[in-house]
């Protein structure tokens, strides 16, 4: 749908391209100083990655010591679950999980201790609370706006 396309990977893929001018070898290289791609052929490494994605995080004001590279699996995980109303099944497929459900892998990308509760538990059932609206910016909701 149109208000996913952000979202879509073919069209991630064929931007990053565009930008990037690559035509062969890595297509995430390193990244060197004032932000410029790598001319030699190095990939990008897991840790160059996390120090990017924590700086960003600092920039927008959002302490980076609990997030690290799982969390956009667990943000995917949570998002399938909560607003797509995917079903647990769908979700450990499309995450390449096991679905015998034994060891739970997908509840620890579920459910976290750094995670925002939508609800009080003495407000399951109170029809009376008041309305939430979601931020559109980061999804988060609460009682008190």
């Amino acid at each position: 749908p149109e208000e996913y396309q952000h979202l879509c990977v073919v069209r991630a893929f064929v931007k990053w391209i565009l930008v990037s001018g690559l035509n062969e070898g890595y297509l995430f290289r390193k990244i060197r100083a004032n932000d410029r791609l790598a001319e030699e052929n190095e990939p990008m490494t897991s840790e160059q990655f996390l120090e990017m994605f924590r700086n960003n995080l600092l920039d927008i004001g959002v302490d980076f010591v609990p997030y690290g590279t799982h969390s956009f699996r667990r943000g995917g995980c949570q998002w399938l679950s909560v607003e797509r109303r995917w079903p647990l099944r769908q979700i450990c497929e499309w995450g390449g999980w096991s679905q015998e459900f034994t060891h739970l892998t997908i509840v620890k990308y579920l459910i976290s201790w750094n995670d925002n509760p939508h609800v009080d538990r003495d407000d399951f059932f109170n029809m009376n609370r008041a309305p939430t609206t979601a931020c559109p910016t980061c999804n988060r909701t609460c009682h008190c706006a």
